[in-house]
């Protein structure tokens, strides 16, 4: 599913227009996106959470030439599923 098909998914659902749905959406995407880049988690209680996380800096290889390369340290985002919605995927519900 793309945003599109989300945004047609979420108005057919409310019988909100699409336009608005699309304002929705990006606000909410936006919100998160603000919120983790703080360093703060968004926990959405049943779906799940978004945080940030933190990968090491470590030596890799490039696959062209085997040559040894260093690879910098950098924040990462995680998303951590809910029990519900891990159910639902495991078809439990």
């Amino acid at each position: 599913m793309n945003k599109q098909e989300l945004i047609d998914a979420v108005a057919s659902a409310t019988g909100s227009s699409k336009s608005i749905t699309g304002e929705a959406i990006d606000a909410v995407v936006s919100a998160i996106t603000k919120a983790v880049v703080k360093g703060e988690t968004v926990q959405l209680v049943g779906f799940g959470s978004f945080g940030q996380g933190k990968r090491a800096a470590r030596t890799g290889r490039n696959p062209a030439t085997g040559e040894e390369i260093s690879i910098a340290a950098a924040k990462t985002v995680k998303f951590t599923a809910g029990k519900a919605f891990k159910d639902a995927v495991n078809g439990s519900r």
